[in-house]
């Protein structure tokens, strides 16, 4: 069975879904590997220690699409790379359907079995597998560092000579694995950390890392499904930001990384909310992909609104892209490794891993609300 690992090709995407070490473990359980040139070479792994682990080293791009019987990708690829690809192949990667439609299309109408890997169910067997917290974790820890690089101050408590220099402070709005990581950097920084989520099960794990949870008026738990945030109504969105917003007006840097799966990200941070903060003060919003926590962030973008900087990376991990690379191909090793028995490829669809994560198959989107989506958008 052959396995094709492609560069990708998505702008500022430097992370690959194989390295060397994922590449010998592969070709060790029966695998043929190839991998295109270069395509580990954003995130330092070189051709040679892909030759060295057993894989060859593809020139030819377009014959190792048409050739795989499993590619492995960190982004969703293009309708056309998606065109020259074998009917029945495998396909693994962070496809993020609801933003790739045309590709979910492409892969559906070519016969195309793909695994979303965030759709990977949250259970205690596929921990291995959980690719979004492997990421989401880089994320949290560099939206800190972003931070405190464009903060005008330090953020440890600092006894000079001069003067005694307070701690910054840290808002960070959503203690998911993004938000925790987040507040552990904080700290270990030297800033104080205040922490706003909807979930009240959170309390004892920000508090464990030393952060001070921000009390809500919680007539309903936020918790949904998997333990992630669920949507919440207007009224209580509206009580939240009152409360958050007479923190956001005493604070330095606000991380803010509240999702909802399959939504957009709620408003947690309004315009007028960010014109009663202190000019200098930073927002780092890591839900700008999403539509963003904060009203006024734009992706990709930095923007400067009544002097305080609202940054929108819309892609951190990929800025720190070989432990990334490393941590994701593991992820993904580690879903294949369910697949492979004796050299070969079985998608078992009884088993709750691949059935959950199985965005397409035999020419249908087995995936409820993509299949809903692409039909509301056939319908307009």
């Amino acid at each position: 069975m052959k396995v094709f690992v492609p560069k990708e090709r998505r702008s500022g995407e430097s992370r690959v879904a194989a390295t060397p070490e994922t590449v010998k473990k592969m070709i060790k359980e029966g695998l043929q590997v190839q991998v295109e040139a270069s395509a580990g070479g954003p995130s330092f792994f070189a051709d040679a220690a892909y030759e060295a682990a057993g894989a060859h080293v593809a020139s030819d791009a377009a014959a190792a699409w048409a050739a795989a019987d499993l590619v492995l990708t960190v982004s969703a690829p293009s309708p056309q790379q998606i065109a020259t690809m074998k009917a029945g192949a495998i396909l693994i990667g962070l496809l993020a359907p609801n933003q790739n439609l045309d590709a979910v299309r492409a892969m559906a109408d070519r016969k195309v079995s793909s695994l979303a890997m965030e759709l990977i169910p949250r259970i205690s067997r596929a921990q291995a597998m959980d690719a979004l917290s492997s990421q989401a974790s880089i994320a949290g820890y560099k939206a800190v560092l972003l931070g405190a690089g464009r903060l005008p101050k330090y953020f440890p408590l600092l006894m000079t000579a001069a003067g005694t220099i307070p701690p910054a402070k840290v808002v960070v709005m959503g203690a998911g694995v993004a938000g925790l990581q987040a507040i552990a950097t904080a700290k270990r920084l030297g800033a104080q950390v205040e922490v706003s989520d909807i979930r009240p099960a959170v309390k004892e794990q920000v508090e464990s890392l030393g952060g001070k949870f921000i009390e809500l008026p919680m007539e309903e738990s936020g918790e949904g499904a998997g333990g992630y945030a669920k949507e919440m109504g207007e009224d209580f969105l509206r009580r939240q930001r009152e409360i958050v917003a007479r923190h956001l007006a005493a604070c330095d840097v606000v991380v803010t990384t509240a999702l909802v799966p399959g939504k957009k990200a709620p408003t947690l941070v309004t315009a007028e909310m960010v014109a009663g903060m202190r000019p200098g003060s930073v927002i780092v919003d890591l839900a700008v992909a999403q539509g963003g926590n904060c009203e006024l962030s734009r992706d990709g973008e930095e923007v400067v609104e009544h002097g305080v900087l609202i940054l929108g990376p819309s892609n951190l991990a990929a800025e720190m892209p070989h432990d990334a690379s490393t941590l994701y191909a593991r992820n993904v090793h580690n879903l294949v490794k369910e697949m492979v028995a004796e050299g070969e490829l079985t998608l078992d669809l009884n088993d709750e891993i691949i059935d959950g994560a199985l965005l397409t198959h035999g020419g249908e989107v087995r995936h409820a609300p993509t299949a809903e989506m692409l039909g509301e958008v056939a319908a307009s």
